[in-house]
């Protein structure tokens, strides 16, 4: 049924063409991903772990999982400098350390209400160490590099950093972090500066990460007018929860993060306005995905693709006994999305 099901909504779907770039990748714009299933920024690090007994930036669930069978996985997002944010910039760890390192998580991600709320503050090793010491290890992977900063300026300095380290068509895109709320900027001031003076230097496809909290619809014209190749829909919502004893704020940010289950009905709301709005860009979606069902409600909205969060690489938190088994569960979603990864466009529903 979920095979069936699935075929049926990747056939209605018709701006997305076939690309010779393996028997079941797909073309989204100028962006060539392996299948339609990809993994969204942060959850799995840099997409590569130091170590296997503490694999810190990696949910260890992504252990027992395929990573290259992916359509592509997307980094943490990379700031010029590292960046220690709200946590730090470190990603090893011994296991006499491990106590500390969850009072450390406790302070910026914590479970909620069908979600998870995280303030991590774009903590990140910063471009060039991540483009030295981690992406050579990930050639296997088709890779979304996922950048983040605070000026025009900056957004120009991380471009010109990966393309020189990267030629064109070795990756599958770059990613804008423009939207981010852990770091307590408003983006909007800087958005048209980044897109005008960022965009057209880049080697590589650029996608833009909207927020449910920006204006979603008129970046996304922005994103259009600038030659952006894709869209992410969306980034974590703004949220806040208390303790309700002492008022003290959950996270160390005060305001973090929300996304998981929580927020699937924001997400499939933006990327269905997005295209009553006649937006034509490719559609990345994340926001509650987990199974493949959820999948199909997203293809059914308008997205292109679909994008593995929090939703599922925490769901055995802090659990992770249960690692294997719900990588078990994330092989059949693949396996279903891949199955249908590269259709012929512009084909009916099947009955």
């Amino acid at each position: 049924m979920d095979a069936r099901t699935i075929g049926a909504v990747l056939r209605a779907r018709d701006h997305v063409d076939r690309e010779p770039f393996g028997e079941e990748s797909v073309r989204l714009g100028d962006i060539v991903l392996r299948n339609r299933l990809v993994t969204s920024s942060s959850l799995l690090g840099y997409g590569v772990s130091n170590s296997r007994l503490v694999p810190y930036g990696m949910s260890p669930v992504s252990l027992f999982v395929p990573l290259a069978e992916f359509g592509a996985v997307t980094t943490r997002t990379l700031t010029v400098e590292p960046r220690e944010g709200h946590f730090t910039t470190r990603d090893e760890y011994a296991l006499s350390e491990l106590p500390d390192l969850l009072k450390r998580y406790g302070k910026v991600l914590r479970g909620t209400d069908a979600g998870w709320m995280n303030a991590f503050g774009w903590c990140n090793v910063g471009i060039d160490a991540y483009l030295r010491d981690y992406y050579p290890r990930t050639r296997d992977q088709r890779v979304i590099i996922s950048l983040g900063g605070f000026s025009a300026e900056e957004f120009v300095t991380l471009v010109d950093r990966v393309n020189a380290a990267v030629p064109a068509g070795d990756i599958a895109a770059v990613e804008f972090n423009v939207s981010c709320h852990n770091v307590n900027f408003d983006f909007s001031t800087i958005l048209q500066d980044v897109l005008d003076e960022a965009v057209p230097r880049s080697n590589h496809p650029v996608i833009l990460k909207l927020s449910p909290d920006y204006d979603y619809l008129r970046n996304a014209e922005q994103a259009v007018k600038a030659g952006v190749s894709a869209l992410t829909a969306i980034n974590t919502v703004k949220a806040l929860r208390l303790d309700p004893r002492t008022g003290e704020p959950w996270l160390s940010n005060r305001y973090g993060g929300l996304s998981g289950r929580a927020i699937k009905p924001i997400g499939l709301r933006v990327v269905s306005e997005l295209r009553e709005a006649g937006v034509t860009l490719p559609i990345i979606a994340t926001g509650g995905i987990r199974t493949v069902d959820d999948c199909r409600e997203y293809f059914w909205a308008g997205a292109d693709a679909v994008s593995l969060g929090s939703a599922t690489w925490l769901a055995s938190y802090p659990g992770y006994a249960l690692a294997p088994l719900r990588a078990l569960h994330v092989r059949r979603v693949l396996k279903a999305v891949r199955r249908y990864g590269a259709l012929p466009p512009r084909s009916a529903p099947s009955p």
